[in-house]
This record gives C-alpha cells, sequence and structure tokens, in this order.
C-alpha cells in the first residue's frame, strides 16, 4: 500500500494497515451502522463464501475416509498413527524452520520417533505458538487459500493458526463425521449457534438478537443477551427457522434453555444440542431433555485444530485419533493410565502448513478404566474433559454470560487476563503483560467490556502473575455476586 491515503489511515487506526486488513474493518464499521437486514444479507453472503470454502475441494472424500477408519482395530490405529507421525516429523524438519533447527539441536533423527518415543521431542508452548505462529512455525512450503484463525482470547493473547482451503475441510470432515453424524445430524441440517461472535454490537440492544444465515441455515444467537425478559425473542427466531439442533457454548446454551424452562414457555423439539467450549454437565443435560425433549452431545477441539474428543450415540467421549496424536501426561512426566487424569498433548495430523508437535493445548482429561463401547469403534475413551470452569457473570438486567470473546483479541503485551466480577456493575481485570500497556490499549479493553455488559465501574490492575487452581489452571472469569 503506497497511496497517500494509506498513511492518513495509518494514523486513524493507530497501526499498520494491510488491504486484508483494511477491508475487514470497513466490513465492521459498515455491519455497525447497517439496518438489520444489510446485516442479515452480509451475515448470508458471508455463509455463502464461508460453506464453500469448508465443504467444497476435498469434502466428500475426506468425510467418507473418517467414516472407513471408524471400523480400523487397534493394530491398524498404531499403524496408521505411526504412519502418519513419520510423514509429519519429515515434513516439519524439511520444511519448517523452527522444527529444523529443533531437530539439529538436539540431534533427533525423525526416522527413528514413532509413538512410544515421541516424547524425546520437546513440548511446543503457547508462548511459542503465539511468538513464531507467524514465523517460523510456518512451513516454507504451504497449500493454497491460507488463512489465519484466532482462539478466543478469553485468558489472553489469542493463538493464531494458518488454515488452508484444503486443510479446512479435512477439519470440517471431521467435524462432520465425529461430531453432527454421531448425533444423527448433518450439515443439511438447520441449526442454531450460541457461540463468541458479536452479531448484536450493542449491551443496550433491544433486539432481535439473533442474526440468520441463510446459506448455511443457521441462526445465530447473541451471547451476550440471553436474560428472562429476551427469551421469547430467542424462542421467536427457533420455530420461524425450524431449527433442527443447538450447538455452541455449553454454559450460554443452558442459561437459555433454563430462562425457557423457568418462563414456563414452550421451545420446540429439536433432534440433538451439541456442547462445547465449556464442562458439560448432568444438570445441563438433563435440562436440555425436558426442555427441548433430545439428547445432549459433548464435544472438545479448539481453533488448534490437532485434538477432537466428541461423544458417540451411546454417550462416550472418544479421541480421534486420524486427527491427532493426544498424549496424557502426568505431573511426573508419565504417561496416564486408565482411570488417571492426564495434561492433554497433542500432535496435529491436519495441518503441515503450522505443524503443530506435542503441543499442550492447556486442559487435562482422564481416560476410562473401560475401553470398549457399544458403537465398536476402536477408538480411545475419555470419562471426562477437564478445562477451565468460570463463573457466571450476572448483568445489571439478568442477562447471564460465561464467555468473554475477544476482549483482550490484537493486544499482544497481554499474556493472561482475568476478568472479576465484584457487584452487578463493579468489574476488575487482572493482566499479565509484557510492556507497559499504552491509554489507547486500556480504552479498547474498557469499551469491548461495556459494549458487552453496558456501562460499568472498571478497575484494570497490572499484576505479576494470576493464582492457579490445584490443576495449575486459572479461572478467566470470576464473579463474587450471588446468582
Amino acid at each position: 500500500m503506497s497511496h497517500w491515503y494509506y498513511n492518513i489511515l495509518c494514523i486513524i487506526f493507530g497501526q499498520k494497515i494491510t488491504y486484508p486488513k483494511l477491508a475487514g474493518m470497513l466490513s465492521n464499521l459498515i455491519y455497525k451502522y447497517a439496518p438489520i437486514f444489510i446485516q442479515n444479507l452480509g451475515i448470508s453472503i458471508y455463509g455463502y463464501k464461508w460453506n464453500k470454502r469448508r465443504f467444497g475441494g476435498i469434502f466428500n472424500n475426506e468425510y467418507k475416509q473418517y467414516l472407513n477408519r471408524e471400523s480400523f482395530t487397534r493394530i491398524d490405529w498404531v499403524n496408521y498413527k505411526n504412519s502418519e507421525l513419520k510423514n509429519l516429523l519429515n515434513h516439519a524438519k524439511k520444511e519448517v524452520p523452527y522444527y529444523k533447527a529443533l531437530f539439529e539441536k538436539l540431534n533427533i533423527d525423525v526416522n527413528k520417533i514413532d509413538l512410544k518415543t515421541l516424547n524425546k521431542v520437546p513440548f511446543l508452548e503457547k508462548t511459542t505458538l503465539r511468538e513464531l505462529g507467524e514465523k517460523t512455525l510456518l512451513s516454507l512450503k504451504r497449500e493454497r487459500g491460507g488463512e489465519f484463525y484466532s482462539s478466543s482470547g478469553s485468558t489472553g493473547t489469542p493463538t493464531k493458526i494458518l488454515f488452508s482451503s484444503a486443510m479446512h475441510q479435512r477439519w470440517s470432515a471431521a467435524f462432520e463425521a465425529r461430531i453432527r453424524n454421531w448425533a444423527g445430524l448433518s450439515i443439511k441440517n438447520a441449526r442454531g449457534t450460541i457461540g463468541g461472535r458479536r452479531v448484536v454490537l450493542k449491551a443496550e440492544s433491544k433486539g432481535p438478537f439473533y442474526r440468520y444465515n441463510y446459506f448455511e441455515k443457521q441462526v445465530y444467537f447473541s451471547a451476550y443477551h440471553i436474560n428472562s425478559e429476551n427469551t421469547s425473542n430467542y424462542l421467536e427466531a427457533m420455530k420461524k427457522y425450524k431449527i433442527d439442533y443447538m450447538t455452541g457454548y455449553a454454559m450460554s446454551n443452558y442459561f437459555l434453555a433454563r430462562f425457557i424452562e423457568d418462563n414456563k414457555l414452550k421451545a420446540p423439539q429439536i433432534k440433538a444440542v451439541i456442547t462445547s467450549s465449556e464442562k458439560l454437565t448432568e444438570e445441563m443435560r438433563q435440562t436440555f431433555k425436558r426442555v427441548y425433549g433430545c439428547k445432549t452431545y459433548d464435544s472438545y477441539s479448539g481453533v488448534e485444530a490437532c485434538g477432537l474428543i466428541s461423544e458417540c450415540e451411546y454417550g462416550k467421549l472418544h479421541i480421534s485419533e486420524d486427527v491427532g496424536h493426544i498424549e496424557l501426561i502426568k505431573e511426573d512426566g508419565t504417561n496416564a493410565d486408565l482411570g488417571e487424569i492426564g495434561e492433554m498433548v497433542c500432535t496435529g495430523f491436519l495441518n503441515y502448513d503450522q505443524p503443530l508437535i506435542r503441543y499442550r493445548i492447556g486442559d487435562m482429561a482422564k481416560l476410562s478404566l473401560n475401553q470398549s463401547c457399544k458403537c465398536k469403534r476402536n477408538m480411545p475413551i475419555i470419562d471426562e474433559i477437564i478445562g477451565r470452569i468460570e463463573d457466571t457473570v450476572i448483568g445489571q438486567d439478568g442477562r447471564e454470560m460465561v464467555r468473554f470473546h475477544g476482549i483482550f483479541i490484537n493486544i499482544p503485551k497481554i499474556i493472561e487476563g482475568q476478568i472479576i466480577q465484584h457487584t452487578l456493575n463493579q468489574f476488575e481485570i487482572k493482566l499479565v503483560t509484557c510492556n507497559q500497556l499504552k491509554l489507547d490499549e486500556i480504552d479498547i479493553i474498557r469499551q469491548r467490556m461495556n459494549s458487552q455488559l453496558g456501562k460499568i465501574e472498571l478497575d484494570i490492575n497490572i499484576v505479576e502473575s494470576i493464582p492457579r487452581n490445584n490443576n495449575g489452571k486459572f479461572q478467566a472469569v470470576i464473579s463474587h455476586v450471588k446468582k
């Protein structure tokens, strides 16, 4: 960009801007002030491109291969994974500067590494991924259509993961085969989603609290306006667009279902609820069953796309070993046995453009003592996914939320962040940073919090560290307000 107006735009936005970044900024600005029917049109156009990117190309072939591998024996799985691991390591050594230097430094012969000796390769930390993910962790030889996607940034600076078009299709095929298919659904079913996207931008909005993606038959509900008064508007969209299933954040879906039940409203009877991102409890399952008349299917993944755990039709959580190899490592560095809890360390098999090898994703899981399932799939069974457990924030109008998507995004100085609610309108944010924040960066955090909760009192404090729980993690959200 060399035109005179480029310098003006850089001054206005306070940063260097590429054409794609400028297009994104302008799109967000237009969306913010557009009438709802234009917003729905924009979302549908985006949905068309998004659908084509994920479900075109090699998607159908990849989907069939995922289904075929479900008949693998344990020996088949070991052989398959060792082959995939060998291919990945050789590619990383040849094409990825970070791993080439690492293997040479440690004198690692990748041809002698298999599943049993993978622990010779050091862990990949999140700090390294944040620092080098767009640099030396990228392959010199990459697939076409690469785009970076960020994690939610709910606990600090988000990671950025490179997805080629083909990678996106491989990943989407895994979701279709191992999540929707196991729940008796497909991409053709209409869905309601409660996630992190800010489709309703104003905290004080009077509704509607959803937008519609025509090409994917998706109603995208706001996760930030769920309260007793607004519940009927959410139900209106479910009925209007005849949704077949609900998906997205476990807690937000639960809040909505509970308000429906508390208000004695009649919800449409749907085929399934598919949850992610937060711990799914038995209380949530029973509430969904009472309100929607259906089963709930839990799942675990992440934008890093290096591991997938999902619930089969018989209620067991299985690891999809063709997505990636998940090690469960105990505190003493040894592998967890059946019935034991371990930290999840993931090696992804799908993304050669930005390989993640022995990546510490930040969550823990418990291997089941009983590794047999009526579904007859010889895929490891997990009893429990132990991620971050966060408190529920209560808004002044009774709205409930647990996820604070994107509060810290695009502020790379922030290493970790914790949101604490002291009263209905008094909040505190604790930040661990690598450098001093500028006033405009602090203002951005304030604006983002106000956009989710309305006008609140907010103290932002820089701290050396955030206290950990017994499992070594910290709560991203803490509320001292009684429910």
